[in-house]
C-alpha cells in the first residue's frame, strides 16, 4: 500500500513538472524581442517569465516580505484625454523594459498627445497580505497615475527617481487585485529631465523612453517602518552618521544602528528615532577603487525592548577633497591622496533594452569590463541607473561622476572657450515650472543616491544643454551635500561657481589653461577621444555609422588611442587632474565605444587597455 502511495506521488509531481514546463514554454511564446536591431547576449537568452528578478533596493533591504511584478503585463496607447482604466488592451508588454525597446515586445513609439496604458491581474503572495503594503517602482519615465483596484492610489513626476505608494486601503480581501497605471510623457516636447531621448533619433539623440523601465515591486512593512536611511562617513573623526525617515514613528521609539565587518559587529548606537545616530568606527579600512571596502549595517526601530521594523544596509569610509599640490595647483584627493580620475562617458544604453539592460548580468558587465580595461572612474551621463548598478561600482572599486540628466534644450548660448568664464551671463531663461521641474528632480536623486560610496561627484549641468542660474545650482548642491565635489557645468559655460573648471575637446587632450584656472580650480577634461570603429554586423544600423573620427580596423584605433592617451599622460604634470574618454560602448548610431552596441566585441583587449593607462596612475604631485 506504501509503495503505491508513493509511485502515485512521484506520477503526480511528475504530472506537475511537465505541467510547470509547459506553461513555461507556453508563457515564452507569448512574448518575443520586436523589431530588428541587434541584441545582446542576455537580450538573446532573457526568460520573459522572470525579468530582473533581484531584490532592487539593496541600500534598505528586508528580507522576505516582498514581491517581484516585472513580467507580462497588460497595455493600451490611448489619447492624452483619456483618463479612464481601458476595457480592452493593444496586447502585451514585459515589464521592466519601456514600449519603444525590443525586449518589451511592443517597439512602438508614443507621442505627447498620447497616454500608455499598463495592467495587470496579480495574485498577492501571502508573504504581502499582512501589515502595510507598499507598490514600489523603480522608475517610470515620465508622469505616473497609479491605479489599484480601480482607485487612484497617487500620481508621480520624474523619469529618473524611484517613488512608492501605500497601496493597504486600496487592497481587496484575498489574493487577487488589479494595478492599473497610466503615463504620459512628452519626451523632448516637454522641459522634464530625459537625458539622450529625443523624438526624431540621430545623431548623439537616441530613441525615446516612455513608460516603466525599471522594476515594479510589492512590500510588506509594519505599520512602523523605515521609509529611507542617511549614512554619511566622516574619515577624519573616524566615524558615520545614520538617520532614519521613520513612518508611524510613537513616543519613546528609538533607533539602532549596528555597523559589522564580515559578521562581526565594530560598531553601535542607539538614540531617539528622529535624531541622528553616530557610530564610531575603530582604525577604519578607507575605500577606494584599490580597496573597496565596505562595512555592513543593520538599521533597527526599537519599542520597548522589542525591535519593530529592520533593514540591512553597507557604508564605506572615503573622503573626496580639494587641495594644492605642490606647484600650487588644485587637485583632488581620495583619502588624502593624489589619485588621477580616468574612465569612460557611459551613457548606459542597451540596443535591446534601451534604457534598461537586459538583466542584473548585463548590468554588471558593463562595470566589470570597466575595471578590467584599467579605468578607475565612470562618467555616468546624463542617466540615472537603477539602484544595483551603484551598488556594482561600490563592490568593484569604481569611482562614480553622477550626471543630472538634462531637459529644456534650446535657446542656450554656448560659449566653448576654454580660457573663459561666462559668469553666468549665458545661461538660459527657464520657466518657473520647468525649474521646479529640475529642482525637485534633482534633489530626489540625490537623496535616492546619497548612500553609494562610489559616486565622489555631482554634475548638475552638460554643454548648457538648459543649463540655468549655474550659481544658485551648483552652491545648493554643493551645501546640500558637503560630502562630495561638484563640477557644474561639464563642458559647458562654466561660471565663478564650484571647485572645479571643466572642458571637452574632441578628439585630442587638452585641458584648461593652468595659468588662468590652476590655482583656483580643479582642472578636467570632462570628454575627449571618441575614435569611432564601425563593427559589421554588430551596429545599430547598416550606414551611416559615425564617430569623432572614424578608423578601418582594430589596429589603427589602437594605435590612435595609445597617442591620445600619451597626451593625456603629458598634461597630468601640468595641473590636468581627470580625464573622461568617450564612450563604453557604441550607442545607436555612434560607433566610438570601447566595445560594440551588442556588447559581443571589445575592439581593444582588456589586458592591453590596462597597460596603456598604467601611466596615468603613477604621477607624484608632491614634488
Amino acid at each position: 500500500m506504501k509503495r503505491t502511495q508513493n509511485m502515485m506521488m512521484k506520477k503526480t509531481m511528475a504530472i506537475a513538472c511537465v505541467l510547470a514546463t509547459s506553461l513555461s514554454v507556453s508563457f515564452a511564446q507569448q512574448w518575443k524581442p520586436a523589431g530588428d536591431k541587434i541584441l545582446t547576449p542576455w537580450g538573446e537568452k532573457l526568460d520573459a517569465a522572470k525579468p530582473h528578478p533581484e531584490y532592487p533596493r539593496p541600500q534598505l533591504k528586508r528580507s522576505g516580505n516582498w514581491q517581484n511584478l516585472n513580467g507580462l503585463w497588460k497595455y493600451k496607447i490611448t489619447t492624452k484625454d483619456e483618463k479612464n482604466i481601458p476595457t480592452s488592451w493593444d496586447g502585451d508588454i514585459l515589464v521592466p523594459f519601456a514600449v519603444e525597446s525590443a525586449l518589451s515586445g511592443v517597439g512602438k513609439s508614443v507621442n505627447k498627445d498620447q497616454a500608455l496604458w499598463y495592467h495587470n491581474d496579480i495574485n498577492l503572495d501571502k508573504k504581502v497580505q499582512k501589515g502595510k503594503v507598499l507598490l514600489h517602482f523603480g522608475a517610470v519615465d515620465w508622469q505616473c497615475d497609479v491605479y489599484v483596484n480601480g482607485k487612484h492610489v497617487g500620481q508621480h513626476e520624474g523619469g529618473f527617481d524611484p517613488f512608492s505608494f501605500d497601496v493597504t486601503a486600496a487592497l481587496k480581501k484575498g489574493a487577487k487585485q488589479q494595478v492599473s497605471i497610466r503615463v504620459w510623457d512628452p519626451t523632448s516636447d516637454g522641459p522634464q529631465p530625459r537625458g539622450k531621448q529625443i523624438n526624431n533619433p540621430h545623431g548623439i539623440w537616441y530613441t525615446p523612453v516612455t513608460g516603466i523601465w525599471q522594476t515594479v515591486w510589492l512590500e510588506a512593512v509594519p505599520q512602523t517602518y523605515i521609509v529611507n536611511t542617511k549614512q554619511t562617513p566622516d574619515v577624519d573623526a573616524s566615524s558615520l552618521t545614520v538617520s532614519a525617515n521613520l513612518e508611524g514613528a510613537q513616543a519613546g521609539d528609538m533607533l539602532l544602528v549596528e555597523a559589522h565587518d564580515q559578521g562581526k559587529k565594530v560598531a553601535e548606537s542607539s538614540v531617539a528615532a528622529g535624531t541622528e545616530a553616530q557610530l564610531k568606527i575603530a582604525n577604519p579600512q578607507l575605500w577606494s577603487p584599490d580597496s573597496p571596502k565596505l562595512y555592513d549595517l543593520k538599521v533597527k526601530v526599537v519599542r520597548k525592548g522589542k525591535v519593530v521594523d529592520e533593514a540591512d544596509s553597507y557604508f564605506a569610509m572615503r573622503k573626496i577633497t580639494v587641495k594644492k599640490d605642490a606647484k600650487g595647483i588644485q587637485r583632488m584627493f581620495l583619502n588624502d591622496k593624489f589619485l588621477f580620475h580616468y574612465g569612460p562617458l557611459d551613457q548606459g544604453w542597451w540596443p535591446d533594452g534601451l534604457h534598461t539592460a537586459p538583466s542584473d548580468e548585463a548590468l554588471k558587465f558593463d562595470v566589470v569590463k570597466t575595471k578590467e580595461m584599467g579605468f578607475n572612474m565612470i562618467r555616468k551621463h546624463i542617466k540615472v541607473e537603477p539602484a544595483r548598478w551603484y551598488r556594482h561600482c561600490d563592490s568593484l572599486g569604481i569611482m562614480v561622476w553622477q550626471d543630472m540628466p538634462s531637459g529644456d534644450l534650446g535657446g542656450n548660448v554656448w560659449d566653448m572657450q576654454p580660457g573663459k568664464i561666462s559668469n553666468g551671463q549665458h545661461d538660459k531663461d527657464r520657466t518657473a515650472a520647468s525649474e521646479a521641474i529640475y529642482k525637485k528632480e534633482w534633489k530626489s536623486i540625490m537623496d535616492v543616491l546619497h548612500n553609494f560610496p562610489s559616486i565622489v561627484i555631482w554634475v548638475p549641468f552638460n554643454e548648457a544643454w538648459g543649463q540655468f542660474k549655474t550659481k544658485e545650482i551648483t552652491e545648493w548642491t554643493m551645501k546640500y551635500d558637503p560630502s562630495r565635489l561638484v563640477n557644474s557645468a561639464s563642458g559647458g559655460n562654466f561660471s565663478f561657481t564650484g571647485p572645479i573648471v571643466d572642458i571637452h575637446n574632441y578628439p585630442d587632450a587638452a585641458m584648461p589653461d593652468p595659468n588662468i584656472f590652476g590655482e583656483k580650480f580643479v582642472l578636467v577634461l570632462g570628454e575627449f577621444g571618441g575614435l569611432g570603429l564601425p563593427v559589421e554586423g554588430h551596429t545599430w544600423q547598416q550606414k551611416d555609422n559615425w564617430g569623432y573620427q572614424s578608423f578601418k580596423n582594430k589596429e589603427e584605433l589602437q594605435r590612435r588611442y595609445e597617442e591620445v592617451i600619451h597626451n593625456v599622460s603629458s598634461l597630468i604634470p601640468l595641473g590636468l587632474s581627470a580625464a573622461v574618454y568617450t564612450q563604453t560602448t557604441d550607442v545607436e548610431v555612434e560607433t566610438n565605444g570601447l566595445m560594440t552596441y551588442d556588447r559581443k566585441v571589445i575592439k581593444i583587449p582588456e589586458a592591453s587597455l590596462k597597460e596603456i593607462h598604467r601611466k596615468l596612475y603613477n604621477v607624484d604631485v608632491t614634488k
